[in-house]
């Protein structure tokens, strides 16, 4: 089965490294050297059988983009 998205911003990455907390993870994901990091559940981390060096996509949509100096 293959979902569709909204969104747009929707980047294919090798994921580099998973550090599990007490509920929620942190994934990074290599996308072409630059790293991008998300934190997601543990139990999303299961459900999607994600470990490292699996293939996946970081999907993002935000209404706001902030740009600091």
């Amino acid at each position: 089965m293959k979902i569709k998205l909204s969104a747009r911003n929707q980047l294919k990455g090798k994921v580099r490294q998973i550090t599990l907390g007490a509920v929620s993870a942190i994934v990074k994901i290599d996308i072409g050297g630059h790293i991008i990091t998300s934190s997601i559940t543990n139990e999303a981390v299961k459900e999607l059988k994600i470990k490292k060096g699996s293939s996946v996509y970081a999907v993002i949509k935000a209404s706001d983009v902030m740009i600091g100096i």
